[in-house]
């Protein structure tokens, strides 16, 4: 069975497939795919599987390939200069079509090589993991990472959709399932208390890659994310609640080196270090926090950064985070489960003792 959501944004408003079989839909493809010329944007562990499903539904165009090397160590402006560069040399012209196939990575790099191209070309989000399914894929934020910053420099470009086969689920490494179960709780934990719920009963369900569950757990993030997204396009206001954690994640992402450890893994670790402090403020009850740690621990995730970030390198990496006015971190943090803000309305050194890893008095 097929969900189609949609993602309301006017004239730019685009459907979002998810289902089983997906990739073989021949007749989904032709449907949403009207360009002569198509390039293929993937990756070096995504094509050996898919690649070839998808390119059969371009044969009657002039389609091109690129394969890139797979992890966040390359989604780099070096990375981008080659997808341009194939892009130029194919000479490719403004009605031409890129079709993101693979994770998060090859969505942000691809989606923003779009962006850039000619001013702006239309592309298709094929994504196969669980992070880039429920999240990444949504909403048309695109970007690459710098030494001094993860997803600094990017676009906003919404895809012209999104089809999302729940079947490459069951090639997924166990490492990155897990690592797109942080986006999912994510939801949960800032604006969808049944949700939450849901998912405290159901996260075995999830890790034994039961079929109805992913489904579910897809659709429900997607359909969270597409609201979201249709409300605050360009992130002014409630689309910020999405980065719940994400501001501890990048900085532990860039300390670490792209890529040793996943983004939802930071994220993951990010998400507890917000709840931690929203508990600290008042916010949240003990007995929320300790659901909250639970989940993410059931899921198979961290609950701690790194032990060797300083609280001195957490603080200058987030500060150079895109949320963040007049040199004031801002925070999503949490005001009771299924729900969030965005604030720099809060206790310095709560923050501090956060980041230090000071005991809860």
């Amino acid at each position: 069975m097929t969900t189609v959501l949609n993602v309301e944004l006017g004239e730019r408003s685009y459907p979002i497939h998810i289902g089983a079989g997906l990739l073989d839909d021949s007749a989904l493809f032709a449907s949403l795919v009207k360009s002569e010329q198509v390039v293929v944007l993937s990756n070096e562990v995504v094509a050996p599987l898919y690649l070839d499903r998808v390119r059969a539904h371009f044969s009657a165009r002039r389609c091109e390939v690129l394969v890139l090397p797979d992890g966040e160590a390359h989604k780099t402006l070096e990375s981008f200069g080659q997808v341009m560069g194939f892009m130029l040399e194919k000479r490719l012209e403004r009605g031409a079509l890129l079709v993101a196939l693979g994770g998060g990575v090859i969505g942000d790099l691809g989606g923003f090589a779009a962006a850039c191209y000619q001013r702006g070309i239309d592309f298709l989000q094929v994504p196969t993991t669980l992070l880039a399914q429920v999240d990444s894929s949504v909403g048309g934020k695109t970007a690459v990472n710098h030494p001094l910053g993860k997803n600094m420099i990017g676009a906003f470009h919404q895809p012209i959709a999104v089809i999302a086969d729940t079947d490459t689920l069951s090639t997924l490494p166990a490492r990155e399932l897990h690592a797109g179960l942080a986006e999912v709780i994510k939801y949960g934990l800032i604006r969808d208390l049944p949700f939450f719920e849901w998912l405290e009963r159901h996260i075995d369900a999830l890790l034994a890659r039961q079929p109805a569950a992913l489904a579910e757990a897809v659709q429900r993030s997607c359909q969270n994310k597409a609201e979201v997204v249709a409300a605050d396009e360009r992130e002014t206001g409630e689309r910020a609640t999405l980065n719940l954690g994400h501001t501890f994640g990048h900085a532990i992402e860039t300390a670490s080196g792209y890529g040793n450890w996943l983004h939802g893994e930071a994220v993951a670790a990010g998400m507890c270090m917000a709840a931690q402090l929203s508990a600290r403020a008042g916010w949240l009850s003990a007995a929320e926090l300790e659901r909250t740690l639970a989940l993410i621990a059931r899921a198979q995730l961290p609950v701690a950064p790194p032990p060797d970030i300083s609280a001195a390198t957490f603080r200058e990496l987030m500060l150079h985070d895109k949320k963040n006015i007049g040199g004031r971190i801002r925070l999503v943090l949490l005001q009771g489960l299924g729900k969030s803000c965005v604030t720099r309305d809060y206790d310095d050194a709560l923050l501090e003792a956060v980041l230090r890893r000071e005991p809860a008095a």
